[in-house]
């Protein structure tokens, strides 16, 4: 039974027999071609066997395997390498047929080659998933052809396999090599200048050339016969929290990724560089109930919590309750703090139902309102219009992109700190605001 559901015939016998078959036809008019025929259909046969004992003479002709990574980064390419290994005396043609996740909706994996004798045959493919969470994979088919290619055999691997899709763990990788590496103009951040200095006190120094003459100690000085100064470093360990709005408004899709997944992937991309500055880091997401919330901390394995936290955020469809977000923060929240709360405003309207719960936020805390623009109506708004009904979409287009300017204006008439950001460049002018507040020293 094994024999016969790994066996299969090639397409290239079925163009034969199609060719017998009109022959035989044929012959019916020409009696001389009829012995031909049945001269080809008794090498076909014995070709086809001969084909067959070749492939199955190996018990085990083909060894294969994927490296499946211990975990995918979400809306990245993930490479998923194939080493396949060929146990056969003869040059043998494959095909691989890889059973991927079902969220990818791809159904013509094939990939086609051919493995020396006794060799490896190695590739890799890239997958981009757009979803946390679990993906399985089946099975990796190989089928194993001779040069005859009239039967195929089908070997089986790698049954059932699972692998998590967390929040981009490689654009934090990307944003961390780049900080590191002192490249970060290259990706669109800012060098913001210092105003000032910091106040936070480290040590007294004797001066050297360069210092600057403003620091200088008197009554050290005065002490040690010799020029003193006060040495400042940045200030460090200010808690810093990531507020994710997981309402039914962050569901909006967006080159097919929703705002709520551009906003988990800034937040670990940020989180991540808010630790390498010795700031304490934390996380909360809400929607009509808190549903996370981390406490900032600025231990460097904190980076992987947060991870683990942001994997299981998921949308509701309901709406935000700002209230139950206020009341919450001013219970756990104690100190003041840098909170970043990535949420979307389509409509003045909606913002001003939540600004009274914002500005009694933003008294104790410094507040940074993240949203979205809207990019369909920046097109919408750029072409012309043709027609009558052109012209009445590319007004409601402009309207509504005026509005998110008010927005902006209005949330800075109260105190309150606002980017205003395509998807794409999220994770950029996040890191921006952040890097502008600790240079201005407003926390």
């Amino acid at each position: 039974m094994t024999f016969f559901k790994s066996l299969y015939l090639n397409s290239r016998i079925f163009y034969i027999l199609a060719i017998l078959s009109v022959l035989f036809f044929i012959s019916y008019w020409f009696n001389a071609i009829y012995p031909i025929a049945w001269l080809i259909t008794l090498g076909l046969t014995i070709a086809l066997l001969f084909d067959i004992i070749v492939l199955y003479n190996t018990a085990k002709g083909i060894d294969a395997y994927r490296i499946l990574p211990e975990k995918f980064s979400n809306s990245d390419f993930n490479t998923i390498p194939v080493r396949i290994k060929s146990n056969y005396q003869f040059k043998t043609f494959i095909e691989v047929i890889d059973e991927i996740p079902v969220q990818f909706q791809k159904r013509d994996f094939l990939k086609a080659g051919s493995i020396p004798s006794r060799s490896i045959f190695d590739f890799e493919y890239a997958l981009r998933p757009v979803q946390r969470g679990e993906y399985v994979f089946g099975n990796l088919y190989i089928y194993a052809m001779t040069r005859l290619g009239l039967a195929k055999r089908r070997y089986s691997f790698d049954k059932s396999a699972m692998v998590k899709v967390y929040p981009s763990f490689i654009q934090m990788k990307k944003y961390d090599f780049l900080a590191i590496d002192n490249k970060l103009s290259q990706i669109g951040l800012k060098k913001i200048r210092r105003i000032g200095h910091t106040m936070e006190f480290e040590q007294i120094k004797e001066y050297v050339r360069g210092d600057d003459v403003r620091t200088i100690n008197w009554k050290s000085t005065a002490k040690h016969g010799t020029l003193m100064v006060n040495q400042f470093q940045d200030e460090k360990s200010q808690p810093i929290y990531s507020v994710i709005d997981a309402s039914r408004v962050m569901k909006m899709p967006f080159k097919e990724l929703s705002l709520l997944d551009y906003a988990i992937n800034s937040t670990l991309a940020f989180s991540n560089i808010a630790l390498k500055k010795h700031d304490k880091v934390g996380m909360l997401s809400f929607s009509n109930t808190v549903n996370d919330f981390l406490p900032s901390s600025r231990k460097k394995t904190y980076i992987n919590t947060i991870s683990e936290a942001l994997y299981n955020v998921k949308t509701q469809f309901l709406d935000a309750d700002f209230g139950l977000l206020y009341s919450h923060i001013k219970r756990q929240i104690n100190h003041r703090s840098l909170l970043l709360l990535y949420t979307n405003f389509e409509h003045i309207s909606s913002l001003k139902r939540q600004l009274p719960y914002l500005q009694a936020i933003a008294k104790k805390h410094l507040l940074v309102v993240i949203f979205f623009k809207n990019t369909e109506l920046d097109t919408l708004i750029s072409e012309p219009a043709e027609n009558l009904e052109g012209i009445y979409d590319k007004t409601i287009a402009q309207q509504f992109a005026y509005d998110k300017k008010v927005m902006v204006k209005e949330l800075q008439k109260y105190g309150i700190q606002t980017v205003l950001t395509t998807p794409e460049n999220l994770t950029v002018n996040t890191i921006n605001k952040y890097l502008e507040i600790k240079a201005r020293g407003l926390l």
